[in-house]
């Protein structure tokens, strides 16, 4: 049986990283379905804002807004950078410091247990991992 390398090891945590944080941006958007549905967490723009209030209760509804579109346009650029693995090290970085603000917002404003329910900090965690791995297979990085 072959073993795997670190640049396979380097690819799978880019792709995984990045559909994570794709995922949950499709959810606040409905795309995996309507509020209440099996395995929607908010299902519209609308629940996401009201939960961006919940981990920043300093936040107004305005405020919230706006740090729920600044959270979702880096998940976004983040998310595409990892999958094509373009400036894959500041990517990761960039991931790793999005999810600890995540992680200590949970952590402060719903429970100590959230963070780890959640598993921001494993995806914390790896995000720093891929940053040290350095180049990886199918990246863009590899061509220039």
């Amino acid at each position: 049986m072959k073993n795997i390398t670190l640049l396979e090891a380097g690819l799978i945590l880019r792709i995984v990283l990045g559909i994570t944080m794709l995922s949950a941006v499709a959810d606040r958007f409905g795309l995996w379905g309507a509020p209440g549905s099996n395995g929607v967490a908010w299902g519209n723009w609308e629940n996401f804002v009201v939960y961006t209030q919940t981990l920043n209760p300093f936040a107004n509804k305005a405020t919230a807004e706006v740090l729920g579109a600044i959270a979702t346009f880096f998940e976004i650029i983040l998310s595409l950078l990892l999958l094509f693995g373009f400036k894959t090290r500041l990517a990761a970085l960039g991931t790793s410091f999005l999810m600890l603000l995540f992680a200590i917002a949970m952590a402060i404003s719903v429970s100590i247990k959230a963070p780890f329910d959640y598993s921001v900090l494993t995806s914390a965690a790896a995000a720093l991992l891929l940053a040290n791995i350095g180049k990886t297979s199918f990246a863009v990085d590899n061509r220039i």
